[in-house]
């Protein structure tokens, strides 16, 4: 399966006749429609150093590092999603964060990873054709769509 750096993710350049399975080569046993919940818990599940930003963890913080390719998994499933960054204001310091918005709807999956108090002091929506990913960032994102298909795979196979 190809997650790839910006137009993979946009459904409008997807072809009708070429399903979404065919387009990333992901088996066609993978499940077609998922809710939030469970998206949430199989990235919650799938997520350590590999898949965060620098390798950075945090005792006790699952979701830190985490935000960027969270985004880009969730735009997988969802690919009516954009991709927003902003600066989260910590109240110790500013941190770059990403997260999704569909139809005016905030989805954000990492938002635990701050200190409860937190602000987003400006954001911005990524433009899906030019996010200019780095080989590196491919990986990271790369991984933890694989990791989360795993997962969703066992949990269908287990019910």
């Amino acid at each position: 399966m190809q997650l790839q750096s910006g137009a993979a993710t946009n459904g409008k350049e997807m072809s009708d006749s070429i399903s979404r399975a065919d387009f990333y080569g992901v088996p066609t046993d993978v499940p077609a429609a998922i809710d939030l919940a469970r998206l949430h818990a199989a990235l919650e599940a799938s997520w350590d150093e590999r898949t965060a930003y620098q390798g950075a963890m945090r005792e006790g913080n699952p979701a830190f590092g985490q935000c960027y390719p969270t985004a880009r998994v969730v735009q997988w499933w969802f690919p009516e999603c954009e991709i927003a960054a902003g600066d989260v204001d910590t109240g110790e310091g500013m941190e770059a964060h990403f997260w999704c918005v569909r139809r005016g709807e905030t989805i954000d999956f990492t938002w635990g990873q701050f200190p409860s108090g937190s602000k987003i002091r400006k954001s911005r929506l990524l433009e899906r054709d030019t996010l200019n990913d780095s080989p590196s960032t491919i990986e990271r994102c790369q991984l933890l769509l694989e990791r989360v298909l795993a997962v969703l795979m066992t949990v269908r196979a287990q019910g």
